[in-house]
């Protein structure tokens, strides 16, 4: 049995450990609050960005764009958003199994696969299991700003022209409340599968999913699109931003879902040291009782022998 000291030692060390972990989860509550609302605001915009873009390229069938179709011969191109830092339960470990567990929906492999990591801890991950990391873009997580995935996605779409990449896929985390976070795989480029859910419960950031770009077309899918100046010029401007907008709702999306994990793990933590500091506490007290009991028998037998 450990002794009394070694007992008050650990006990010390757990209750430090757990004031820790209390500070760190008010501190991802109060980016929680910030990030959660940012989140929010960006749904609506994200979500009709998606629809409007995928109803025009389905009416623009008859059109050409170097945009429109990948190269034969490129690989597979995947932009994933996970964190920087660690101490946020299953977060970055769920996003992982999305992309090559048995929660995958898409079967990505690391010859025909390249990575462009938004957050160093999926990067490590998938680069310690053979994957080719294209770029990294870690330091786009540490502040939420629309400026920098516009030259992301400027860097893709000329991978995608140069037929370095024929199949663009974002990877991001669904903020569904504080609790619930779900990982997402979506097809941003080409568009032939668009309308095919990878999931059968996938949402955007929204409430819509993507049979909604579907639905609202069919009545007028077979009606040509018509561009007031040049095709070329309009698709031009139209999907870079389409891509742009659509990594920056990821970004919202996948910060507010970190800090929640993390926040929803050190509360988990603070309750699990402090249970562990209870049965510590109980353990001392019963050494303590015993060593006292010891110490009184031998007081008595010493008196008696007197």
């Amino acid at each position: 049995m450990a002794s009394m000291k070694q007992i008050k030692k650990r006990k010390r060390t757990v209750e430090s450990t757990g004031k820790i972990t209390k500070a760190m989860k008010l501190v991802a509550t109060v980016k929680l609050q910030k990030t959660k609302q940012i989140a929010t605001d960006a749904v609506p915009f994200f979500d009709a960005m998606y629809e409007k873009i995928t109803g025009i390229i389905k009416k623009s069938t008859v059109v050409t764009h170097k945009y429109l179709k990948g190269k034969p011969g490129g690989k597979k191109g995947i932009i994933v958003f996970s964190s920087n830092k660690g101490l946020a339960g299953g977060y970055n470990a769920s996003i992982v199994r999305k992309l090559i567990g048995e929660e995958a929906s898409i079967k990505f492999d690391k010859n025909d696969t390249l990575v462009y990591a938004v957050g160093t801890k999926v990067r490590d991950e998938l680069k310690n299991k053979g994957f080719t990391i294209e770029l990294d873009f870690s330091e786009g997580m540490e502040d939420i700003k629309y400026g920098p995935y516009i030259l992301l996605a400027r860097k893709v779409l000329d991978d995608f022209v140069e037929g370095k990449i024929n199949e663009i896929y974002l990877v991001y985390t669904y903020f569904k409340n504080t609790i619930t976070h779900i990982p997402r795989v979506l097809k941003l480029l080409p568009f032939d599968t668009v309308e095919k859910n990878t999931d059968d419960d996938t949402e955007l950031l929204g409430k819509k999913t993507f049979t909604v770009a579907k639905s609202k077309y069919d009545e007028e899918s077979s009606m040509p699109m018509n561009y007031e100046m040049d095709e070329e010029e309009v698709l031009n401007k139209m999907i870079p931003q389409y891509i742009s907008t659509l990594l920056y709702g990821a970004l919202t999306a996948s910060i507010a879902s970190e800090n929640g994990a993390r926040m929803t793990a050190m509360d988990s933590a603070t309750k699990n040291a402090k249970e562990l500091s209870d049965k510590l506490g109980i353990m001392y007290n019963r050494a303590r009782q015993g060593a006292i009991t010891q110490e009184l028998t031998e007081i008595v037998a010493g008196a008696n022998a007197i």
